[in-house]
Formats: structure tokens, sequence, C-alpha cells
């Protein structure tokens, strides 16, 4: 039988919304992008309504994410010019199977990290000394450390030594709930070893950051600014113990602040914008946005060579972005059971919905027709909120303080250890368990964390499988 490509374009679409149709309306969280998938592959899949010719470009994207780049110079031109210094050669490195990073395996006989962290990394900054420098701060970032830069890179191409080696350990700590039950918490301690290139800024900031799932962004870019502001409460004027701020962000394109929705602390205002500063601070790769990588004057740059100027093209941190943006969202599961139903309820008693806000519905954007006013239930509010002094990394980024972080998605949580084989929560993956995850919560979430312990064994369990249900 012989088919055409308009054929093979209507058979894609009916099988599309035949999908979609499957899925129940309750369990989609990506609204009509939604996918009913829940093995490995379940956050690597495109957007359930992309059209088949919408899919080619999807595809296209996928293989520039996945595809690792090389030293220049190289046969492979389109993909040569990584380093000189780097964290890995690859999107898919960091973001394994499109999820969340990996924390290295840790060995309790040992004194710490067992392997080279890749997709778990430190930001670095130095602290603003002035007024000046505060302001420039709040507006353009946070201050590179003159010698290392923004980010500890422990990989460099052959020519060049690595920066330096991040030196990861724990301490237990035991937490006891109210029925006698404990729970065994590790904290963190990151030490930098290894100076390859003299001592950095005195007061050093470092903040730990683990590559996040990539599933349902461009349905956060498109949700509108006025509806996220609309939840902002930054003097909690209505005295319920929840502020939420929004951070405005430099925007390069723009050359403006702009709202940020991206990153650990919302420092990001822009999928593309995201993609270019992973490009170039990942892997050392410069774009038009990032013509600099993070190699510093400090250190001998010219001695890596260049694959080109920008070494990632416009073209192609474009289909790289249209795939980020159009990854789809799996289908919640397990929504008719009462131990799912009655989690749900627990967790709007204990108050997590003031944070982890439900329900949205996106603008409309002309060249993301697919994406465009879905309902969706990503569990944000995209917001920042002080999360209090156990969590806190003490390094601002715009107008985020050392305690605040964004209200990450919960969207997907469930699918973590089923798509990467570790969980690994939080910012820094500390938490291996949901249930280690809430019991971190303090500052504005501490009521909804005491909450939580003073349930029944039964009530957290429930809770804990409403979230595995997402």
């Amino acid at each position: 039988m012989q088919i055409n490509l308009s054929t093979c374009f209507l058979l894609g679409t009916l099988i599309s919304h035949s999908a979609i149709a499957g899925i129940a309306p309750e369990a989609r969280l990506g609204g009509q992008t939604s996918v009913d998938q829940q093995d490995r592959n379940a956050f690597s899949l495109p957007a359930a309504n992309l059209s088949p010719m919408r899919q080619l470009d999807f595809k296209v994207g996928n293989s520039f994410f996945k595809a690792p780049w090389v030293l220049a110079p190289s046969s492979t031109t389109a993909r040569d010019g990584l380093g000189p210094l780097f964290n890995t050669n690859a999107c898919q490195n960091c973001h394994v199977k499109d999820g969340r990073g990996l924390v290295p395996t840790h060995n309790a006989q040992r004194e710490a990290n067992t392997e080279q962290a890749i997709s778990l990394f430190l930001r670095l900054s130095r602290p603003a000394l002035t007024p000046e420098e505060r302001q420039q701060q709040e507006k353009f970032g946070p201050l590179n450390d003159p010698v290392y830069g923004g980010q500890l890179q422990n990989f460099a191409t052959t020519q060049i030594t690595p920066e330096a080696e991040m030196k990861l350990s724990y301490q237990p700590r035991q937490v006891r709930y109210a029925d006698g039950h404990q729970v065994e918490l590790r904290v963190p301690h990151y030490e930098i070893i290894r100076l390859a290139y003299g001592q950095p800024s005195a007061g050093l900031e470092q903040s730990p950051r683990i590559a996040p799932a990539m599933i349902g962004l461009g349905l956060l870019e498109l949700i509108p600014e006025a509806a996220i502001l609309a939840n902002a409460d930054p003097e909690d004027n209505n005295q319920d113990g929840i502020s939420g701020k929004a951070n405005r962000v430099w925007d390069i394109e723009q050359q403006s602040s702009q709202l940020g929705r991206f990153g650990w602390k919302a420092g990001q205002p822009t999928l593309k914008q995201q993609n270019s500063g992973a490009f170039a601070g990942d892997m050392g790769l410069t774009t038009r946005l990032h013509p600099e990588t993070d190699c510093t004057a400090a250190q001998p740059c010219h001695l890596s060579a260049s694959g080109g100027e920008p070494e990632v093209s416009d073209k192609i941190l474009n289909h790289v972005t249209f795939y980020t943006q159009h990854l789809a969202v799996p289908a919640q599961r397990n929504t008719q059971k009462p131990e799912v139903q009655a989690g749900y309820q627990q967790f709007n008693a204990l108050g997590c919905q003031s944070c982890h806000i439900e329900h949205w519905q996106t603008g409309q954007a002309a060249d993301r027709p697919e994406l465009s006013q879905q309902s969706i239930r990503p569990f944000t509010d995209l917001l920042l909120h002080d999360m209090g002094s156990e969590l806190a990394d003490q390094r601002p980024e715009f107008l985020a303080n050392g305690q605040e972080w964004r209200t990450p998605p919960l969207w997907g949580i469930g699918l973590n250890q089923v798509v990467t084989g570790q969980e690994n929560y939080l910012h820094d993956g500390r938490a291996r368990t949901l249930e280690e995850a809430i019991l971190w919560h303090g500052g504005e979430a501490q009521s909804s964390r005491e909450g939580f312990k003073a349930l029944s064994l039964e009530q957290r369990q429930q809770l804990i499988q409403f979230l595995e249900s997402l």
C-alpha cells in the first residue's frame, strides 16, 4: 500500500489525538500535550498533540541534545569546540533520559563521593562589596569569581588543567515523628579540592545545583506573567505566612529585566537563554547570547581551539530550544485509588498548595500552538519562597536571597526513579525519598512540615502515594 506524506500527517494526527482521548481528563497534567507512558522513556516523548511534521523538528533538537560535542578541530564541525573547561560533553549526560541529574555514588566507608560529579555541580560567585555592586548584582546577576568564574568545572580539554574537584560528604541527622517512627536525613557538606589556578575570592559563595527534569518547560514558559504575579505577596500582606516573590532577571535578547521562570532560583527568563547559558557554562560552547564561556583571564583559555564563532549556531540553539519546549508531561496515575485521593486531601489540608499551585492556563503563542491555551496542573507558582536556613545556600541570584528558592513543579515527580534509577530531590539531590524532601522543608513551609510530622503513619503514606501518582 502506498501512503503519501499527507496521509501520514493525518494518520499521525489521529493517533496523537486518540492517545490524548485515552487519558482521563483529571490525569492530564500537561493538558492536551500529556502522554500515557510510565517506563524509562516517560520523560523523552514529544507533546502528544505535536503533528508529525513538527515531530521532525523535535527529533532534530533531540539529536543535538543527546549527541556528545567534541574537541576542535574535528571533522564533525557541527558539534566541535567543546571546552576549554566543562562539566560534561552532552546535555543528556546531566538531564538523564530528560529527567533529573544523578548524585555521585556515596560510600559510607569512604570520606566522600566515589565518582566525579557530572550532573551535580557548584555555582560560584563573589560577594558584592559596595552598594554599586549590590545594585549590579540585583540587575545583572551574581558576580563571578575572577579566577574560577560562575561555575566549578571539573573537566577540561587535553591542553588545560581542570579547575578543581568537588568533594561531597554527608552527616546523618535523625528526625522522629510523634508516633515514634524515625527517618534519617543526610546533611551534605561540600568542599573544593585540588584548586588548579590559585585561591578564589575571599568569602567565595557556593551553591550546589542538580540538573532538573525537562518535562513541561514550554508550558511553564507560556503561563501569563500577570497570572504568576497575581500570587506574589512579598510582604505577606494577607498574613498567611506565605510570601511568594517574583525574581526579575536580565534578558539578554530583550536587554531588560524580565520575570524569571527557570532554574532553582528562577534565574532565567526564557528556555532559549537557559539553554544558551548551559551550553556556555556546562560545555564551554559559545552562542550568540553567550559569546564567552566561563573560562577566565586567570586560565589559559587560548590553548584550546575554537569550533567557530559562535560554536553553537542560532539554528542549533533554536532546534534544542524547540525540543526542550515540547517534551511532554506524563499523565497522572492511579487517580481513582482511595489512598491517592486521601493523600491529595492531606496535601491540601497541610497547605502545600499555597506554593505548589495546581491549576494554570497557558497563554497564546503563534509559534507554539500545541502549548497554547492548555489547562495544566504543574503544582508550582514559579515564585521564590524562603525555605529556611537548613536549605539555604547563602548565595543571592538577582532578587533571590540566600534562603529563597523557586517552587519546583511536581508533575512527573513519581517517575523519577523509573526514569533515572535514582531518587534525589531538592536543589542538590540530598533527599533520597519524597518523605525526606518534605522533612527538609523550612521557612515558609515549616508549618506544613510540622503538620506532616504530626500525621499518622497511614496518613503520611497516603500523602506520599499521592505525590508518587504525579
